[in-house]
This record gives structure tokens, sequence and C-alpha cells, in this order.
């Protein structure tokens, strides 16, 4: 059943990438009032960032549908400001092309979507994998009521909807990053460039409860992340280390 409410869409690997596509028809499930605000060109790995040196161009794509020359968070911001006439009540990011394991914007409450895949199906993804599964869950975290500043990413493993073996809620997984190397290469005018990658070689067994270890096992990831990166008992032991150094600096004087 849809909702009335307005979605905004968007992701990181450009307003082509066939990914895209898939995540307006999940958002269709949900409601009738969809527009989507994505990257001129590919943003992976751009994470929060903004463009603050360079101006932002817009271009209409279609009804509801625009592409902007910056990052996936100058497109939520150009679309909450400046393009809708209200502010979204959900922001569904993806489906990006690859896992976002191991790593909201404007209050507003936000997925991101994001399709694992291998060597062998790097340009075609099992994106009806996500097309299946992701509005139900989706309705289920709202209805759970999902909490303010919350993100709730959402990770669809590489396999077929049908070789899915259940849904979970999983920690943040942590990456080996020994596996993350510099590729050295020479263009054609001999000119030497770098691509930063992970290194394709078998990994060590993920731990159980995260997303890499449910993604692994044919389960589909959900993980709330919060946008607070404080780190509470070291800010305590921190500001009573301050405290006493302040007030030894006073008894001196």
């Amino acid at each position: 059943m849809k909702s009335n409410m307005r979605i905004l869409i968007t992701n990181d690997d450009g307003v082509h990438a066939p990914g895209l596509d898939v995540c307006a028809q999940i958002a269709r499930q949900l409601s009738d009032d969809v527009w989507i605000v994505a990257p001129e060109t590919d943003q992976s790995g751009v994470s929060h960032s903004l463009s603050l040196n360079d101006p932002l161009r817009l271009r209409k794509v279609g009804e509801r549908h625009f592409a902007v020359k910056g990052t996936p968070t100058d497109c939520v911001i150009m679309g909450v400001r400046n393009i809708l006439d209200r502010p979204p009540d959900l922001i569904l990011s993806g489906v990006n092309r690859g896992q976002n394991v191991a790593g909201t914007v404007l209050g507003v409450t936000s997925f991101a979507l994001s399709q694992a895949y291998g060597a062998e199906n790097r340009q075609n993804p099992p994106w009806d994998t996500a097309l299946a599964f992701a509005p139900d869950i989706i309705r289920r975290a709202l209805d759970a009521g999902v909490p303010k500043e919350v993100l709730v990413n959402i990770n669809f493993p590489n396999c077929a909807a049908d070789e899915i073996a259940g849904v979970v809620a999983a920690s943040q997984g942590k990456r080996d990053q020994e596996l993350l190397r510099i590729d050295a290469r020479v263009d054609g005018r001999g000119n030497p460039y770098y691509w930063i990658a992970f290194a394709r070689r078998d990994r060590p067994e993920p731990r159980d409860g995260t997303d890499l270890s449910a993604l692994a096992n044919r389960k589909i990831s959900v993980t709330p992340l919060q946008l607070d990166l404080t780190d509470e008992p070291f800010m305590t032991k921190l500001a009573a280390t301050l405290a006493d150094e302040t007030a030894r600096r006073a008894s001196r004087g």
C-alpha cells in the first residue's frame, strides 16, 4: 500500500547508473510523490563531502528528475533547499553498486541501499534482489520509528532474490585494512597514475553479527548508523584531564 509521503532519491554512482532506476522503482512502490536529484558523474567514495570551492550546475533530466554537478550531499541540499517546494519525508540513496559496509542530513529520515556484486557480474549485479526486498524492509523500519540523526544502511548480498537466506539487523563490520593497496600504472604518454583499491584475494571470516558476515551468508543486512561520532567515554576522561590541568595552572597563577 502506498503512502502520501514525499521521497527524494540520490546516489553515489551518478545520474546514469542503472541502480538509480532500481531505486526509483523501489520508491514508487512506497509513494507516487518521488523526486530524483543525482550527481552528474560517479561520486563513489566521497562520503558526506560538500562542494565548497566549485559552483553547482543543475540540469533537468525529466519530470521530477534532476542532475547536479556535485556530490550526493550537494544533491540532497539542492533538492531540499532549492528544487522541492516542501522538504521530503524520506531520502533514499542508491541503489549503489557495491556493498556499503565496514564504513542524515538536514533531519530527514534516510536510507542507503547498496547491492553487492562479484567479478563475474560486475557490470550486471542482481538488481532484482534489492527491488524484491527493499520496499518491505523500508516500511518495517519506518513503522519501528527511525530515530532522528540515524541513517539506515541496507546491503543486499550478491545473489538472486530467491536465494536470499534472511534479513538481519547487523552491526557495522570492519574490513582488513591490510588489503588496501595502491595500484601504480602508466598512461599512454608515459606519465604515472594510481588507483586506490582493495586486493582481490581470500579474506578472513567476518565476525558474526556484522554486515560483512550477513552478506557472506546470503542475508540482507540492515544497520542503523549514528552520525554523531563522539566517543563519550574518552570525552569524559579527557574532560577530567583538562580540568585538572586548568586547576594546576590556576593554582600557579
